[in-house]
């Protein structure tokens, strides 16, 4: 399923192909999110155009939508209308943020370090325990446990599939921490016993917080199971933390399995990572946004505004082969123009911008991999894009 087909000489940045069902990856990957088997704002064939090569969808908020249609569902496949590789997630994020995110108005990424949490009453949106989660979505008393999750991701039918885990918020102290990646790992064994389709791909997760010793822990045990990937989870952190944790569980990890990591996907942290030898990124920056007025090029992010930019006929970004510069001709005065009339057509071709460039982006990081000059691209383009 995962073969390594160069190893970078000065770095644990790799190249490699995850492969199933005839479908063929080439990683590092930067992998699309669309939460509900759709990429907002585009078509199936504008993600064939953007050189998307995975896509994850959102198992929580299909299960929610879908209902008792689950069971007749046609797969994530046929519903984007786009046959690449797709991935689901557990669901275990969402519970996240319907729990600890909402009750202590916590964020992923620590803004300020010194920041104390104050948790906002006793709300009780969520009910941990060894079987399962217990939560409310919208009024509704909503139940999930491991068995559950791999039960909805084998009928939402992707290529890959995540263990259901908690996400431990920042505030959580290292023995609630380590009570709950405990938990996680008996839940990951029950996604194992669980799982019965063979044509999808499991991956384990690997939790613990900022913690050294727990994410040490968490790396062998979760390294130690069968499964076919392994995934880290989220810190709730700094930038610099978060490469910490990840060079606290790198050494720990099977070399010879692919390694994903959760919700990151910056463009320092794309270089950052790869060069720690992480495989494929799950991200919303560049759709989301695209949806708010930014773009990405090599020289930085732009916000469009309609004051700054509605008489600049530049391209978005010069030389961009996408479709939205190439072949449509995007100026920022048009995409000015389009958000400032709430035309969806900025959304449109803001995304394929996007989208182009961090596919693109890992395309070009791959081959200077197999060129053994991975780290003197990282050096440049981290210049060029930190100058702006």
């Amino acid at each position: 399923m995962f073969e390594i087909i160069k190893q970078d000489k000065e770095t644990r940045a790799r190249v490699g192909l995850l492969q199933i069902n005839g479908r063929i990856v080439e990683t590092p990957s930067y992998v699309v999110v669309g939460t509900k088997s759709e990429v907002k704002a585009l078509g199936p064939d504008d993600i064939a155009a953007t050189k998307t090569q995975m896509v994850i969808a959102n198992t929580y908020h299909l299960w929610r939508k879908l209902k008792d249609g689950l069971n007749h569902f046609e797969g994530v496949h046929a519903r984007i209308g786009w046959n690449g590789f797709m991935m689901t997630d557990s669901g275990g994020y969402q519970v996240f943020s319907l729990g600890a995110r909402r009750e202590y108005k916590d964020g992923k990424v620590i803004v300020n370090e010194h920041e104390v949490i104050e948790r906002v009453g006793d709300l009780g949106f969520t009910r941990v325990t060894e079987e399962g989660v217990c939560f409310f979505d919208d009024g509704e008393e909503c139940y999930l446990d491991a068995e559950t999750s791999i039960a909805i991701q084998e009928l939402l039918g992707a290529d890959a599939i995540f263990v259901l885990d908690e996400c431990t918020a920042r505030h959580h102290g290292w023995d609630y921490t380590k009570a709950s990646m405990r938990r996680t790992h008996r839940w990951a064994k029950r996604c194992l016993r669980a799982k019965t389709r063979s044509d999808q791909m499991l991956y384990g997760i690997v939790q613990g917080g900022p913690f050294e010793d727990l994410r040490q822990e968490s790396t062998k045990f979760i390294g130690s199971l069968p499964f076919d990937g392994v995934a880290i989870g989220g810190h709730l952190g700094t930038k610099q933390k978060m490469q910490e944790v990840v060079d606290w569980c790198i050494p720990h990890l099977p070399r010879e399995k692919p390694r994903h990591l959760l919700g990151i996907g910056a463009v320092d942290d794309l270089f950052n990572f790869v060069e720690r030898g992480i495989d494929t990124f799950d991200c919303v920056i560049p759709t989301r946004e695209a949806r708010h007025r930014a773009i990405w090029t090599p020289e930085g992010r732009i916000n469009i505004r309609y004051e700054r930019h509605i008489n600049d006929k530049s391209l978005l970004q010069d030389g961009c082969e996408c479709f939205a510069c190439g072949k449509l001709g995007t100026t920022k005065a048009m995409l000015a123009d389009c958000f400032h009339a709430n035309n969806k057509e900025g959304g449109y071709r803001a995304t394929l911008h996007n989208v182009y460039f961090f596919n693109n982006l890992m395309e070009q990081i791959r081959a200077f991999i197999k060129e053994d000059k991975f780290l003197e691209f990282k050096n440049q383009f981290l210049a060029n894009f930190q100058s702006r």
